[in-house]
């Protein structure tokens, strides 16, 4: 039904229009009792056989919804009836900030991708955290706080800002993700560099350990770093003892099959995702996965839009995976296919 009648509708609005819109209604729908029960019924399924457990978490079952979604929380109550595993809220800033001029979200339908320069858009850290004490059922829920820097905070001083999220939201999340590898902020994938990375991650785990129980952090990467930089965010991640990675964010490539050269180019500057990244994520997670000889847990993302992409991340070497594309092309009945092919092998 979504591909037959909500998606053609949807698709009518602008991308970022049709965003809030979908949002905001099912959270409204999601809570008029009759609707949640019918949209749990008809979206979840569950087995035991799904449940994994990473960097000591369980997880309910391994397919989460990607950061970027849900920047501000605002949704996970609603969302909660889609079946995710875990959700990942963010990427959220000490401080609130409107992002990038509109348009700025774009879609490739022909590709099945999407292209968005949205630039940190959320309402501040505070505003986050306000949004994670309404969650409801809070302990069957696993949440990532998925932490960035303010655009105007320079480089040298981007540690600050990632220790400001991390403090504030210590605890209200299950896990961290510290986001250096957004193309849409300027500057900000200078931070994977091997200098200011270390630094970054050295400084949050020195704070983590000094709570009474840590708590994982992970580091999301680019699709578009080189062999020898992957090689660098090993020893990193080793060296700092972090939790894991997320592979990938979005990429500055522009590989597409269908989209006209003159129509991507109109479309100028930003991050691209959906099925056009799924074997170069794939690839990232792949290598990673053998050159750390397995001992890195991996979030597998990019371009999962079918159950067979799932297993192929599986496959690579991911964990976890996360969808958020995927969901604009294929709908809410993604997660249920992924998971009950899951369950099958």
């Amino acid at each position: 039904m979504y591909k037959s009648v909500f998606k053609p509708l949807l698709f009518l609005l602008s991308p970022e229009k049709a965003h809030n819109f979908s949002t905001t209604s099912f959270g409204i729908l999601s809570q008029i009792p009759i609707l949640s029960a019918l949209i749990k019924k008809s979206l979840s399924y569950e087995n035991a056989n799904l449940r994994t457990s990473l960097f000591g978490i369980e997880f309910p079952n391994p397919v989460g919804l990607a950061a970027g979604f849900d920047k501000d929380g605002t949704y996970i109550n609603s969302f909660s009836k889609l079946g995710f595993g875990f959700y990942e809220v963010g990427t959220v800033t000490p401080l609130a900030q409107i992002g990038n001029d509109k348009p700025r979200l774009f879609r490739l339908p022909k590709d099945e991708a999407l292209i968005n320069r949205m630039g940190f858009n959320n309402g501040g850290v505070d505003t986050l955290v306000r949004e994670l004490k309404k969650v409801r059922n809070r302990k069957n829920i696993i949440i990532g706080g998925n932490i960035g820097k303010n655009k105007l905070t320079p480089n040298d001083k981007a540690v600050d800002d990632y220790l400001i999220c991390f403090r504030k939201l210590f605890d209200y999340v299950d896990y961290f993700v510290v986001n250096v590898s957004s193309p849409n902020t300027p500057g900000l994938r200078s931070l994977q560099e091997k200098g200011p990375l270390s630094h970054i991650l050295k400084t949050l785990q020195e704070e983590n350990y000094r709570k009474e129980t840590a708590k994982p952090i992970l580091l999301k990467i680019a699709p578009d770093l080189t062999e020898g930089q992957l090689d660098d965010i090993i020893d990193i991640v080793k060296e700092t003892n972090l939790a894991g990675i997320i592979a990938t964010n979005t990429t500055i490539d522009r590989n597409l099959k269908e989209t006209s050269e003159k129509d991507v180019e109109s479309i100028g500057n930003g991050g691209l995702s959906g099925k056009p990244i799924a074997d170069k994520s794939t690839k990232v997670i792949s290598y990673i996965y053998k050159h750390s000889k397995g001992e890195i847990p991996i979030i597998g993302v990019g371009g999962i839009n079918s159950a067979e992409e799932a297993l192929r991340k599986l496959e690579a070497g991911a964990s976890l995976i996360q969808i958020y594309s995927g969901l604009i092309y294929e709908g809410p009945f993604l997660i249920k296919r992924i998971k009950k092919a899951l369950s099958a092998r």
